[in-house]
């Protein structure tokens, strides 16, 4: 559905030293249940993401660093999150605050990590003066910033005493009020003027944990019992998906170890549905890691399914979810703008889940706001046109090719459908189109769009 986002266009400064055991010999480490341990773990993260480093990327590589405990790894990954979400608002204020940008980049991080358990009092998960307390505490253990620890303290001290005044002046700058670049900003404004602000709020909520049940092996509403049972809050918000009122880790979910749930999207949900799949058919799944369409397929009907992705690392991900719910099919791995890997054999159905800027999964991957650049809508629904183009030849006449992005982009996703159906005289079927973020009791899902196409006969 995605491909990694790319650095913006802006200069980027050294990654400046990571934080582990070897390089804070000055002074002892903190400890690994403490708050300034998860500061520099996070800070870390986001030092690497202004490099051009995917989140989750930077927190692989923090984690393989230094191997923390389970609870320390969940503080870690919940901050980092967390100062993603409110980069513009806590970038906007060190601007006001510092002489100058503050060098190198992990210090910066840790004063975005810092500001972020500041900026909303209301929803701090901890004291004020324990968050600037531990913050000192990082950056003396840290030799590469601890020249500047009076430095944290003195901005962090400074912010609680003016943020009365402060914080209304700096939320009048939009990247600051929003927390997305000017350019995503003026894009949503443009491209959905009735909903931009919806669109972006909802962007900047933590997800959802949401379930599709397998409803080969367990129904819904016998689902939701074993829930209560265990006292886990759960509702429905779809045919077959259920959001969780907390979050757990999956080992933790009932019946996930055993196939009976995945974790997936709401809507992302809608995919396997619109295809109309009937037992026997030949289907192709391309662009298709890490395979939970091709799960939610398989558990519609009988088939003989193709799992197709460029990436060989990602092709096991969908072996390992195909695994763990019992169903096979064929995997492949292959670039779905090519015919190399393809036996000319024509598909029945064809899931082109196309490679996109993933503006529409932001609340999942808050990176992805900072690391896009205008320009790679563009780019990127050329790409998804050549792949469009290609998979067509492989459609047996009168079949369904379903088109799935998840971004909010219109060239990406309307406009790109529009174009595909006068190109191929395609018949353009009943689709939902447009999804946009939703983040309430009734509708929670990601933003994306579908279009299914069917193919004339002969």
């Amino acid at each position: 559905m995605s491909v990694r986002p790319s650095a913006p266009g802006r200069k980027r400064g050294p990654h400046g030293a990571p934080y582990s055991a070897a390089n804070s010999s000055q002074k002892s480490a903190p400890k690994s249940d403490s708050l300034a341990y998860a500061l520099l773990g996070a800070a870390q993260a986001l030092s690497m993401v202004r490099n051009g480093s995917s989140l989750p990327h930077a927190l692989r590589l923090g984690f393989a660093e230094l191997a923390p405990e389970p609870q320390a790894r969940g503080a870690i990954q919940d901050l980092a999150y967390r100062a993603m979400r409110t980069l513009g608002t806590t970038d906007a204020v060190i601007a006001r605050l510092a002489q100058r940008t503050p060098e190198p980049p992990l210090l910066h991080g840790l004063l975005n990590c810092a500001l972020a358990l500041l900026v909303q009092p209301d929803e701090a998960p901890y004291e004020a003066y324990t968050v600037v307390d531990q913050a000192v505490e990082a950056a003396s253990a840290t030799p590469a910033i601890a020249h500047a620890k009076g430095m944290v303290n003195a901005i962090l001290r400074r912010f609680l005493r003016e943020r009365a005044s402060l914080l209304p002046e700096i939320l009048r700058i939009p990247t600051a009020r929003w927390n997305y670049p000017d350019w995503w900003i003026q894009a949503a404004r443009a491209a959905w003027p009735q909903d931009w602000e919806a669109l972006l709020a909802a962007g900047n909520l933590p997800p959802p944990l949401t379930l599709r049940v397998n409803q080969r092996r367990v129904g819904v509403e016998d689902y939701l019992e074993m829930l209560a049972a265990q006292e886990l809050g759960a509702a429905r918000i779809g045919p077959s998906a259920i959001r969780l009122e907390r979050p757990l880790p999956v080992e933790r979910i009932p019946g996930f170890l055993q196939g009976l749930v995945s974790v997936q999207d709401a809507a992302a949900q809608l995919a396997a549905p619109l295809l109309d799949l009937q037992d026997g058919m030949r289907v192709l799944d391309a662009c298709a890691a890490p395979g939970g369409k091709s799960g939610h397929m398989l558990e519609c009907a009988q088939l003989d399914l193709l799992a197709l992705d460029q990436d060989g690392a990602r092709l096991e991900r969908v072996t390992q979810n195909l695994e763990r719910l019992g169903l096979t099919a064929s995997l492949r791995q292959g670039d779905a703008s090519q015919d190399d890997w393809w036996d000319g054999h024509a598909f029945d159905r064809i899931l082109a889940d196309v490679p996109c800027t993933a503006s529409g999964i932001v609340r999942r991957h808050p990176d992805i706001r900072w690391l896009r650049r205008a320009s790679d809508s563009n780019s990127l629904a050329h790409t998804a046109a050549r792949i469009l183009d290609n998979l067509w030849t492989m459609l047996r006449p009168e079949g369904k090719l379903l088109l799935v992005t998840c971004s909010i982009w219109p060239q990406e996703s309307e406009q790109q459908a529009a174009a595909f159906a006068q190109r191929h005289q395609a018949l353009r079927l009943p689709a939902p189109g447009q999804l946009l973020p939703r983040a309430d009791a009734d509708s929670d899902h990601d933003g994306l769009f579908y279009a299914l196409f069917q193919k004339p006969g002969v």
